[in-house]
């Protein structure tokens, strides 16, 4: 709680506290007591829970994941449902192909969500120090957390993209197919034939999208604080629904940018008419335009119906198991959990 918080964070407290002639502990130095908050123990234990609560929150929705994909890349896909692609896909390519692609997807969501949880908790706890948070502290801390999370993350996540939808059968005749063997192999084979760069296509997409997680952050500890004033803690349902109403607000303001990101990160579409492979930056704003000009203004929220359903249950489910599962880690530590909400 915020006054245990405090009297931790406080040695003269501490000294005020203790019996008489007892020596007065010592402060420790500013570059000490940053790293002791960076490298806590409370901080590893919110990155594992957040990186568990993705994990078994995209296993269960994955298949809705897969049809957003599909919706965002294969632009000529006559269905525009979510069942409806997802039945398509499996009549034409198996029972199991909405779960294409799961192992990378999983590993590279347990890695991007430990970075995340550990760095916006780690300077949650070097700025915040016991004191109560803001809806603008947790804005910067979230968007920090993004930018750090991206630049160690995004070629996880361009090898993941291209694993999901390698084998898949395009109406879009300018997809260029792919053949990796594995994670190994598809680092290998993009860094030969593209370059180290290509690791981070959608680099710059994925950093004006650090907004989508800061936003969703900041509704959420938002909701939390308003809840937390009137109980002792969250319900299950608290969790679920304010975990979903954050999510769905965060992902409707940055859909567009998503859809882009997701085509940099396959990588496989030509440039006509030059025939050249997209991988660069530069054809951010080409797309936005492409789009737009072939679907109109709705061909920015293409796929956003499955997107929606998918992110916001994911979220929902991945809040729900974080807030237990760091709960019950303190309790079973024998851990006064610091509220710093």
């Amino acid at each position: 709680m915020a006054g245990a918080g405090a009297a931790r964070g406080s040695p003269e407290l501490a000294g005020a506290a203790g019996a008489p002639g007892r020596a007065e502990q010592q402060p420790q130095p500013p570059r000490a007591a940053a790293m002791s908050s960076v490298a806590s123990y409370e901080s590893l234990v919110h990155a594992v829970s957040g990186a568990v609560g993705s994990m078994t929150a995209m296993t269960v929705f994955f298949p809705l994941d897969t049809a957003r994909l599909r919706l965002q890349v294969d632009e000529k896909r006559k269905s525009k449902t979510t069942p409806a692609v997802l039945l398509e896909i499996i009549k034409e390519e198996g029972l199991l192909a909405p779960y294409r692609g799961w192992f990378p997807v999983i590993s590279s969501l347990c890695c991007s969500n430990f970075v995340y949880f550990y760095t916006f908790n780690s300077l949650k706890a070097l700025w915040v120090k016991g004191q109560h948070s803001t809806t603008g502290k947790d804005l910067v801390l979230g968007v920090v957390a993004g930018v750090v999370n991206v630049l160690v993350t995004t070629p996880l996540w361009v090898v993941n993209t291209r694993l999901k939808l390698q084998g898949a059968k395009f109406r879009n005749e300018d997809i260029v197919p792919t053949n990796y063997r594995g994670i190994i192999d598809a680092f290998h084979q993009i860094i030969r034939d593209e370059g180290v760069l290509a690791l981070w296509n959608g680099t710059f997409p994925s950093l004006l999208l650090v907004f989508n997680p800061a936003i969703q952050f900041m509704f959420y500890e938002g909701f939390k604080r308003k809840l937390l004033r009137k109980q002792l803690q969250l319900t299950s349902l608290d969790a679920f629904v304010i975990g979903a109403i954050a999510k769905a607000v965060a992902t409707t303001l940055t859909y567009p940018l998503q859809t882009v990101q997701s085509i940099l990160r396959f990588g496989r579409h030509r440039l006509n008419p030059e025939n050249r492979t997209l991988g660069s930056l530069r054809n951010v704003l080409y797309l936005l335009q492409q789009r737009v000009r072939r679907f109109g203004l709705v061909g920015l929220y293409k796929g956003l119906e499955a997107k929606l359903l998918q992110t916001v249950l994911t979220a929902a489910l991945m809040f729900l198991v974080y807030e237990k599962l760091t709960a019950a880690t303190f309790t079973v530590m024998g851990l006064k959990h610091s509220r710093r909400h």
